[in-house]
């Protein structure tokens, strides 16, 4: 039981610094000079899907809630698709790119894992 525990302590961990790094992603873009008004808005996006999985996290850690899974979902759903618009209307350059979707895919499927375990802790 002990091991299970930190395990999910681990993925809360893990899961809160990913997030935290999302939201420095997009106060950087929104802190550059000459931003685009769409980079704006994906930079928006972004902080408030990190700051929202924080959220959504530390709300699972406490309460053990069932619909901190769903919440998860809904706002990664949401973040990757601006995310697919941002690549889109930036162009892709190279196939190399995909590499860096399916990257961003594995981070929000990973923040979705780590909050549907810390929501299990009290089975």
């Amino acid at each position: 039981m002990k091991q299970q525990a930190v395990f999910r302590l681990g993925l809360a961990v893990f899961s809160g610094l990913v997030s935290f790094m999302f939201v420095f992603n997009g106060v950087t873009i929104l802190t550059a000079a000459h931003v685009p008004e769409w980079a704006k808005v994906y930079a928006y996006v972004c902080a408030g899907y990190g700051l929202g999985n924080v959220y959504i996290l530390s709300s699972a850690w406490r309460t053990n809630a069932s619909w901190a899974v769903w919440a998860n979902k809904l706002i990664a759903s949401c973040y990757f698709g601006v995310f697919l618009i941002d690549r889109w209307k930036g162009g892709m350059e190279s196939a190399v790119e995909l590499i860096g979707i399916a990257i961003v895919a594995a981070v929000l499927w990973f923040n979705w894992y780590a909050v549907r375990e810390v929501c299990r802790g009290g089975e």
